[in-house]
């Protein structure tokens, strides 16, 4: 039987394809843009029939049917890989839950240890050899799929097949159901506009960024600014080894910053795997799907591959930080605001790499609703915080005020340079306390 004759056999409504949910199953909606539109809508509208259906996704930035259906978590109940701002207020109000993960491992935990009955994604169209691209969204895409009972491929017309990467493509073969959607756009994130502490932070990275360097940006003001320096600056030949394609790398390949031809690996293309941003941006990757590869997320986050490209360059962000050097990038005290991602995974592979950099940043200060001022620097971590990155794996911590390179340091020697980046107003305070707890002996103080 040839492809487009099983394409046509497997061609059913969104209801009829919901139908192999049963009670009590574990089903997935996959990660970011390739969550489903119409299945969701579909399932939702089984909620009377259906109890304890357990449901994986993450980052969710639309409409979420089956929440808005049964919000009592009778029917289904929801956890996410990473937590976005819409998913947030979901968990706050104890609607949704969090799962934390390693992002590189996230295909090893399908593989090894999680149950899939069902699991439902949008997708590419079919090629003419019977393969769905991954397109947006490569993560985990080829480990859930071996691992379920049942796979639902929605079709979304506007995702770009990417011709480039690794365990990209599904087979026809390999799916039981195909329903065409309705080719709803894909949600977006705005660009962040940078402020003028981003970009005294980006200003202390730059001049550290050799030419022919390959980099990886997170999303966000900072990234933003960084890419608009990159732009105004020397800086040529760039690469793009990353695990989101973001707005600023869109910005630095049409300035001709990124030419993929100095990388270690995968050279000629940028390589990412998974894509979240402006509509501007989805427009420019169907434009340069050659220009492009999707990984899975143990190829792009494997810190033993990101380490081929030479003179890496990682750079991230994070929410508070610790005079001991442990980072949380995720949590604010026990409230979780996003999620691990693969901030650790390139924090390794840019250590690892030849010339390779690896940089956490922050602003100093925050404030809070009242106006007051707080540092991000502490002496420990606030109760119930997600240690992101543990002490034994920074490099470098970035601030306005400076650039602490970590690695290697003995205690004494990281919460000085720790609380040198910290904002003055804070600095004696910090000191004072890490001496009262022997992270630091006043006799070394400058």
């Amino acid at each position: 039987m040839n492809a487009r004759t099983q394409y046509r056999a497997k061609v059913v409504s969104p209801e009829a394809a919901v139908r192999s949910v049963k009670s009590g199953d574990w089903v997935d909606y996959n990660f970011c843009l390739s969550q489903p539109v119409v299945l969701d809508a579909a399932l939702a509208a089984r909620k009377d029939e259906l109890f304890g259906v357990r449901v994986r996704g993450g980052m969710r930035m639309g409409s979420f049917k089956i929440i808005e259906a049964d919000a009592t978590g009778e029917h289904f109940s929801y956890s996410t890989w990473h937590t976005t701002g819409f998913e947030r207020k979901l968990m706050d109000e104890g609607i949704i839950t969090h799962t934390p993960m390693v992002y590189r491992n996230k295909p090893l935990f399908y593989r090894k240890s999680l149950e899939v009955d069902v699991a439902m994604f949008c997708v590419s169209p079919m090629d003419d050899e019977g393969y769905f691209n991954c397109s947006f969204t490569n993560s985990a895409t080829r480990a859930i799929v071996e691992k379920a009972k049942t796979v639902i491929l929605e079709v979304n017309e506007k995702f770009p097949a990417f011709p480039n990467g690794y365990e990209h493509k599904i087979h026809i073969s390999e799916i039981d159901y195909v329903v065409e959607g309705e080719n709803p756009d894909m949600a977006v994130i705005p660009p962040a506009p940078s402020t003028e502490t981003d970009r005294l932070i980006a200003s202390l990275i730059i001049p550290r960024i050799r030419d022919g360097a390959t980099i990886q940006l997170g999303i966000g003001a900072l990234p933003n600014a960084i890419g608009s320096m990159i732009i105004e600056s020397d800086l040529k030949n760039l690469g793009m080894h990353t695990e989101m394609l973001v707005d600023a790398y869109m910005a630095m390949f049409e300035a001709g910053k990124i030419t993929n031809t100095h990388k270690g690996i995968d050279k000629g293309v940028g390589m990412f795997t998974f894509c979240a941003g402006s509509a501007a941006l989805y427009d420019w990757t169907r434009a340069n799907k050659d220009r492009l590869a999707t990984g899975a997320v143990n190829y792009t986050n494997n810190p033993a591959v990101i380490a081929q490209n030479p003179n890496m360059v990682t750079v991230n962000s994070c929410v508070e930080v610790d005079v001991l050097g442990q980072v949380t990038s995720e949590t604010s005290g026990k409230r979780q605001i996003s999620g691990s991602g693969g901030q650790l995974d390139f924090i390794n592979g840019g250590y690892l790499s030849e010339g390779g950099q690896s940089f956490v940043c922050c602003t100093s200060t925050y404030k809070d609703k009242s106006g007051k001022a707080h540092s991000r620097i502490r002496l420990s971590l606030p109760q119930y915080s997600a240690v992101t990155d543990p002490r034994t794996e920074m490099h470098c911590l970035v601030t306005e005020w400076g650039v602490a390179d970590l690695a290697g340091r003995s205690i004494w020697e990281r919460a000085e340079r720790i609380i040198n980046v910290a904002h003055p107003d804070f600095r004696e305070e910090l000191f004072r306390g890490a001496e009262e707890l022997g992270f630091w002996k006043r006799s070394r103080k400058k």
